[in-house]
């Protein structure tokens, strides 16, 4: 990426922004703030720090800003599912390249997440499709790219892993 759009927030790390952790492959956003430290940051640290996915529900007879949240980040991640890289064909989601997705007080969907390649000169064709998913889901979006862990492979989803099979990837 060689410049940020305005209205991104170009990250250098973990810890940029205020965002969820996910694991490699989950589809399910984690909902432990960043701490700003490398043991809490990243897909393994959210683990180490003792965060698991919530459950989107919520406890039985659980009603607030916390269950509704939750379910809110549940909807907005399946809208990311409509984010297609533009050079593999699949999405941002199943391609590992989402790292963490919150919900800001007012509105605002914080995404965390990288590209397959620090120098990918498409962020802009995928900062494009994100704002176009949320624009009538949010009432801001905030981008932080995130270069630490870097994206691989490993980090595909199985249901990502079974696309790219079906489009001719040996994966």
């Amino acid at each position: 990426m060689t410049g940020t759009n305005a209205g991104s927030t170009a990250g250098t790390g973990p810890g940029t922004g205020t965002a969820a952790q996910a694991s490699p492959g989950a589809t399910a956003p984690r909902t432990a703030p960043s701490t700003g430290t490398a043991a809490a940051d990243g897909p393994a640290g959210a683990a180490a720090a003792g965060t698991a996915p919530a459950d989107p529900s919520g406890p039985a007879g659980c009603e607030g800003p916390a269950a509704g949240q939750e379910q809110d980040v549940s909807h907005l991640t399946e809208a990311l599912r409509d984010v297609v890289d533009p050079e593999l064909g699949i999405n941002i989601v199943d391609l590992g390249l989402v790292y963490g997705l919150t919900l800001d007080p007012d509105g605002t969907a914080v995404v965390d997440m990288t590209l397959t390649s620090a120098a990918c000169p498409l962020s802009d064709v995928l900062e494009q499709q994100i704002r176009a998913v949320f624009e009538t889901l949010t009432t801001g979006i905030r981008i932080n790219w995130v270069w630490i862990p870097p994206w691989g492979p490993q980090m595909i989803t199985p249901e990502g892993r079974e696309q790219m099979r079906a489009l001719g990837f040996n994966v």
